[in-house]
Order: structure tokens, then C-alpha cells, then sequence
């Protein structure tokens, strides 16, 4: 299959997708229009509109599935849409958060969570309509963002982040460390909650010696380097779930913290290996962690082997290819 994907690069999903789609004999590239400090590249186009709509014909020629992320597809009006089903191409949505986290219906299961980033109620809604009037399948990451779209598609799948364990050395917490490193890397501080992760870093610093290092604005390559280093790693406290860094962390072999809502918990894959805190609890599990550097090793080697059971790249793409051989044309 030659599989177009595009247009938003949501956490280096698409050029991932793409690099492991390639390795089991596709063809697959995203192109990108939304551009980060993080500086994604592989197995991607970066473009702007323009060069997207100066390649459109080309596009809607070559491919012949189309995997869109984000609620975008080739055109901000989604003209592009029944052009493709008139040329019976197969198409699917993937979704990953904000750009369907309806704030009223987030905040029924959970209080923490931050929606400041999510547009207005009706224009998901909309947007929605005019995706699903022509697209009748979509993927999300996990049941928090199943919800809000389940009832808008023919089907939901549920397909796991996916990383490239081949770029990520485990470098497991050593138990003799005197003075452990607490990492929190946040890419929007209100949604991971960063005020209320370092009002417990000053609280735990008054009793503990270790230090703390908050990452921002880095490209992905270069934080990967910093994250190695880490005893701890803070991820986000608000959501109800977990996103690409506390995969990351745990391929690397860290513990992470993150806040599961408890509906959610038995949804994921069994043995999550996540120290599950939101900022009622925050203060306590984190203050465990530091008390117990044996703890930290057992949970690194566990979220490594988590990992490569339910995210590895290889395993997600067989996933992708089942569900991309069942779409209907």
C-alpha cells in the first residue's frame, strides 16, 4: 500500500507510523504542516499549506490510503474529503486529545483536567459532522480520548502511542545514588500541570536532597539526552492519562509519574507500571519515590518491559495494517 499520512504531527506519531509501516514493505511518509521546537523530520514532508495544496493533485493521485491526525485532512474545509471517496480510497481519522476534548464532558470524570486548549464545544462538533459525513472509522490512543468521539464514527479503534525502541537505551535509576534527578519536561504547562508539580518539588526540597530540572523548549533529539540522566520523571498530573513523555521515559527505563483517572485504569493493558498521582496525592508519591531508590529500579525495569509489549512501533503497525485492510473503500 502506498499510506499518506497527514497533517499534523502530534508527538512524532505519523513519522514513526510511517518508519515502521516502510520497514514491513509500504510505502508511508506524512506530511506535515504544523511545525514545534521539538523538530520532528523523519519519514516526514514539512510543509506549510501552500505547499500542501501545490501537491494536492499529486496526493489524491498517489495514495491510496489516507491516515489523518488531529481532525485535519488536506484542506482546512475538507474539500478534499469527497474527492477521495469519489476516487474509493480508504480513509481514517486518528484523534488525539485536544482537538476533541469536549470541556464539559472532560471535566464529568475528571476535575483536574485542563481544556484550555481544546476549541469551543460546538466547533468540535462541527468539525465532526463534516469529518464523519465521508469518514466512518477512526483511532484514538486510549478510552480518555475514546469518549469524546465514539459517538460521531461507524467504529473507534483504540491503538497505542508508538515509539521506536531502537532510539531508546535503557538507562535504569541506580540504587546507590546519593542525590537523585527529578525531571519534568512540559510542552504546555497547563495542561501537565507544572504549578502544581513544583509547588511539590519546593515542598519535598525542605526534606530531601536531590535535584530538579524542568525541560523546555528543546528539540526532541537533544531532551532525549537529558531524560537518560533522570531518577524521576514528573509527567502530566491533570489529564487522566498517559501521553507520549511517560512512554518515553519508561523505553528509557525511569519511573513515571502521571495521573490515571481511576475509571480508566483497567483499560490499559494489565501491569501498567505508572505511579499514578494528581495533585491531591502528588506530594506522597513522589515523596515515595524518593525514599525508596530500589522502588525507582523495579519500576524502570518494569516500564521498559511494558513498553515493548503494548508500544513498540513493530506492534502497533501490525495493529494499523489489520484495521487499514478492513476499511471499506
Amino acid at each position: 500500500m502506498r499510506i499518506f499520512h497527514g497533517t499534523t504531527e502530534i508527538a512524532g506519531q505519523m513519522g514513526i507510523l510511517s518508519s515502521a509501516l516502510t520497514k514491513k514493505g509500504h510505502y508511508s511518509i506524512g506530511y506535515n504542516t504544523f511545525h514545534s521546537y521539538l523538530g520532528y523530520k523523519d519519514f516526514l514532508v514539512n510543509t506549510d499549506q501552500d505547499g500542501l495544496e501545490e501537491k494536492t493533485q499529486y496526493i489524491l493521485d498517489y495514495f491510496d490510503l489516507f491516515h489523518f491526525h488531529y481532525g485535519t485532512t488536506l484542506s482546512p474545509e475538507f474539500t478534499d474529503l469527497p474527492e477521495i471517496r469519489s476516487r474509493n480510497k480508504k480513509m481514517i481519522m486518528h484523534h488525539w486529545g485536544n482537538d476533541v476534548r469536549f470541556h464539559d464532558r472532560a471535566k464529568i470524570h475528571n476535575p483536574y483536567v485542563y481544556t484550555g486548549d481544546s476549541p469551543p464545544n460546538e466547533d468540535i462538533h462541527a468539525k465532526l459532522l463534516k469529518i464523519t459525513a465521508y469518514i466512518k472509522e477512526a483511532i484514538v490512543q486510549d478510552y480518555e480520548v475514546y469518549e469524546y468521539v465514539k459517538d460521531y464514527y461507524e467504529k473507534v479503534h483504540v491503538v497505542p502511542i508508538a515509539i521506536d525502541l531502537s532510539h531508546f537505551e535503557p538507562n535504569y535509576p541506580s540504587v546507590q545514588k546519593k542525590r537523585p534527578l527529578i525531571l519534568h519536561a512540559p510542552t504546555n504547562p497547563d495542561f501537565k500541570g507544572t504549578r502544581y508539580i513544583e509547588q511539590t518539588i519546593e515542598r519535598l526540597k525542605d526534606e530531601y536532597d536531590f535535584d530538579y530540572q524542568r525541560i523546555e523548549k528543546m528539540n526532541h533529539e537533544e531532551a532525549i539526552k537529558v531524560y537518560r540522566n533522570a531518577d524521576i520523571i514528573l509527567d502530566q498530573v491533570l489529564c487522566g492519562s498517559y501521553g507520549l513523555l511517560s512512554v518515553e521515559s519508561m523505553a528509557l527505563g525511569k519511573p513515571v509519574v502521571t495521573f490515571i483517572r481511576p475509571d480508566l485504569i483497567s483499560t490499559f493493558p494489565p501491569g501498567l507500571p505508572i505511579v499514578n498521582a494528581n495533585p491531591d496525592n502528588l506530594y506522597e508519591q513522589t515523596k515515595k519515590l524518593l525514599e525508596h531508590p530500589e522502588w525507582r529500579r523495579e519500576l524502570g525495569e518494569k516500564g521498559r518491559q511494558y513498553v515493548e509489549k503494548v508500544h513498540s512501533h513493530d506492534i502497533v503497525a501490525e495493529q494499523l495494517l489489520t484495521i487499514y485492510f478492513n476499511l471499506k473503500e
